[in-house]
Parts: C-alpha cells; sequence; structure tokens
C-alpha cells in the first residue's frame, strides 16, 4: 500500500509543495508584523546557533521538537502566548528551510496563519534587524 516509487517524495518537492501553501514573509515584514502587534515570532534553532548568533528581542524560543505541544491552543502543555487558533505564528529557524515545514505542521492544527521567514535569522541579521548578540567571555 502506497510503497510504490511514484508515491515517494523527497524533501525538496516536499518543500516546495509545503511553500506553495504558505504566505512566508520576509525578515522585514516579519519584524514590522511583531512590532505592530500582529505576529507572534517563534525561534526553533537549537541552542548552540542561539548562543552563537545571537536571539532576536522579544522572540518566543521554541525548539523544533517541543513546537507542536507548545503552541497548540488546545493544547494541555501549550505556552501562554498560543491562546488562538487565529494567532498568527511566524517561525524562523537558522536559514529558512526547517521553519517551512514547522509553520506547515503548525497549519494542520489549526493555526492557519502560520507562516515562516524568507531565509531564516540568517536574512533578519543580514537585514540589520535587531538581535541580542551573545555574551563572549574572556578565556584563559
Amino acid at each position: 500500500m502506497g510503497d510504490r516509487v511514484g508515491d515517494r517524495v523527497g524533501i525538496d518537492e516536499l518543500l516546495e509543495r509545503v511553500r506553495a501553501g504558505l504566505d512566508r514573509i520576509d525578515a522585514r515584514a516579519a519584524h514590522a508584523a511583531y512590532r505592530a502587534g500582529d505576529a507572534l515570532l517563534v525561534d526553533t534553532r537549537y541552542a548552540a546557533l542561539r548562543e552563537r548568533d545571537g536571539l532576536i528581542p522579544g522572540a518566543l524560543v521554541v525548539e523544533r521538537n517541543e513546537l507542536e505541544w507548545r503552541l497548540d491552543p488546545l493544547g494541555s502543555h501549550r505556552l501562554p502566548e498560543a491562546d488562538s487558533h487565529d494567532l498568527r505564528v511566524v517561525v524562523l529557524c537558522n536559514e529558512g528551510y526547517a521553519s517551512s515545514l514547522a509553520a506547515e505542521s503548525l497549519r494542520r492544527l489549526g493555526l492557519r496563519r502560520a507562516t515562516d521567514v524568507i531565509g531564516g535569522f540568517q536574512a533578519w541579521k543580514a537585514a540589520g534587524l535587531p538581535v541580542l548578540l551573545p555574551r563572549r567571555t574572556a578565556t584563559g
């Protein structure tokens, strides 16, 4: 059942299909939506990347493996911010690949306005948008 070669899809095609269903936005639009109070920014990068590159002020940090549990408005482990299926969630990963898949997963949970940032955190940083840089400590 469904195991024919023709039924399989590679990650590149899956990503293309997922993105076709999203209203992806660029970093500046994400920043404007957050500042206007119209979006919850969610940073799904893992700790080592956040420690290396910094944080986006005001972004909610939710690592990818917890995303659905923390943002499902009906979930028993949801964060207080996840209070409505009408919430506009804008997901960022490092470069904008995993965040597309994450946004699509949130849409399957009923968060119909979920989307992601084209180019992810790296595009945010390149656009000169606010970043809290990690503290560097002297060694030795």
